[in-house]
């Protein structure tokens, strides 16, 4: 066990050390100046919350009519807002740190992990945000919160393969950053985040169909598993209650694996060509 424990200190322990000061730097710079530093990373989701709240639950009446839909409808902004912040910082990670990359020897792929970790950081603050609303609405936790852990490991590893595979695109076509801005707004419109799924389902037919399809959507899928076992187990659908086919209900986990190996694989592939590129 020993030998096991140095063979990884001796293989990974100066990776370890480099993550952690690129981690700690990013923090650092990122609200560098500004007045309010580290709580722009809460204020941001809360502000996004506070008007998707007043357009969608309170103008156009999109609700599930439970008193827990304002806490679950600020999870699910903030579980996104770790995406959205994990993907535009790490698709230009690479060339944004090119000149760190030829100076000093260390896996490339680093500066994509440090990106998404700093972005973890802030999800893990606005989690805590989210428990306190919870805590104030008088959410009643149960058992289920043991799986979040799970949830948010599934949704890191979805979350770090998308962002390999555009810090890899990145470095050829500057042009990915333009794209993921749009598609990213797209998306967020499109999967069940600012709008209860719940909502849809319950009306039948073919649009409560698709929306169950939606759940196919890796995304879609931790989101809403995330809001289902941290707050709204009664009111909250899954794959897991949607659909009574094993084969249908893994389709998300199958998709974050191959998105996890094609994109670690493309990356390692590509990662020697990156100097002489930029």
């Amino acid at each position: 066990m020993n030998q096991l424990v140095k063979r990884i200190k001796a293989r990974y322990g100066y990776a370890w050390t480099v993550l952690r000061g690129l981690v700690k730097t990013d923090f650092k710079l990122r609200y560098q100046g500004s007045f309010l530093g580290v709580a722009w990373s809460v204020l941001k989701p809360l502000m996004l919350f506070c008007v998707m709240y007043l357009v969608f639950a309170k103008f156009l009446r999109m609700s599930d009519g439970t008193s827990t839909y304002p806490v679950v409808l600020l999870l699910g902004i903030s579980s996104w807002q770790f995406v959205t912040e994990s993907t535009n910082v790490g698709l230009r990670s690479v060339v944004d740190r090119g000149d760190l990359l030829r100076k000093i020897h260390f896996p490339n792929y680093i500066v994509v992990v440090s990106a998404t970790v700093g972005a973890l950081i802030s999800f893990a603050i606005n989690l805590l945000v989210v428990l306190a609303f919870a805590l104030i609405s008088r959410v009643s936790f149960t058992w289920r919160v043991l799986w979040l852990p799970l949830n948010i490991a599934e949704l890191y590893a979805v979350t770090l393969a998308l962002t390999l595979l555009m810090a890899t695109m990145y470095v050829y076509f500057r042009d990915i950053a333009q794209i993921w801005e749009v598609l990213q707004q797209l998306i967020f419109y499109a999967m069940p985040i600012i709008y209860p799924l719940k909502y849809v389902t319950d009306r039948g037919g073919t649009l409560a169909t698709l929306a169950r399809l939606e759940l196919l959507n890796p995304f879609a899928q931790i989101i809403q598993d995330i809001r289902h076992n941290f707050i709204a187990p009664d009111t909250q659908p899954t794959i897991w209650n949607q659909f009574d086919s094993w084969g249908v209900m893994l389709i998300p986990l199958a998709i974050t694996a191959v998105l996890l190996w094609l994109s670690i694989a493309l990356f390692r592939r590509n990662s020697r060509k990156f100097a002489e590129v930029m």
